[in-house]
């Protein structure tokens, strides 16, 4: 996505950074624009300059974020499960540290394609590695996507998982265990 630049005339006091990080401390479910433009310090109107809208807001965070949780190497054959072990408690740590975020990307909505198709892509690629028809490494990335954005949204909503919830660990080794997908019966 092309960040939008500011109108000529006074310096911009705004940054795309800026802007981002002074969202990653906000409660997400619950920001508005008008709550980021006082924290910033400007009129809301400024900040509509440079992210037309909350959710062109919510996709350069998912952006951030994305990049922050997607491991520098890429997996292979022999590394496909301690890469998306890596990956999850990625996520884990990232989705957890940003208010809110977790149990955004749980509610369903309008993901970033851009930074979610990186990390599809990444996840795909990890499973295709592992041996999944295309169709069945597609079956596996929704499965590892949802189950664990469900856990972290419901764990980060408060949401009661019960006295016998499992561990983020645990849930984590049984869930890639099972994965990748495979046809029924094989």
């Amino acid at each position: 996505m092309k960040a939008r630049t500011p109108k000529p005339g006074r310096p911009a006091r705004l940054s795309r950074e800026r802007i981002v990080e002074t969202a990653l401390n906000c409660d997400l479910r619950t920001v508005t624009m008008r709550d980021i433009a006082e924290r910033l310090g400007v009129s809301h109107s400024a900040l509509y300059r440079w992210v037309g809208n909350r959710d062109e807001l919510l996709d350069l965070v998912g952006e951030v974020v994305v990049e922050r949780i997607l491991p520098t190497a890429e997996p292979t054959a022999d590394t496909w499960r301690p890469w998306l072990t890596d990956l999850a408690w990625r996520m884990h740590d990232q989705f957890l540290a940003v208010p809110g975020y977790a149990a955004h990307v749980a509610l369903p909505h309008r993901h970033n394609a851009q930074a979610f198709g990186r990390l599809r892509n990444r996840v795909v690629s990890a499973f295709k590695l592992a041996g999944a028809s295309d169709d069945l490494a597609e079956q596996s990335w929704y499965i590892f996507g949802q189950g664990v954005v469900q856990w972290l949204g419901a764990r980060q909503m408060g949401h009661d998982l019960g006295p016998d919830a499992p561990r983020f660990d645990l849930f984590l080794g049984v869930l890639l265990r099972g994965l990748p997908a495979r046809e029924p019966g094989s």
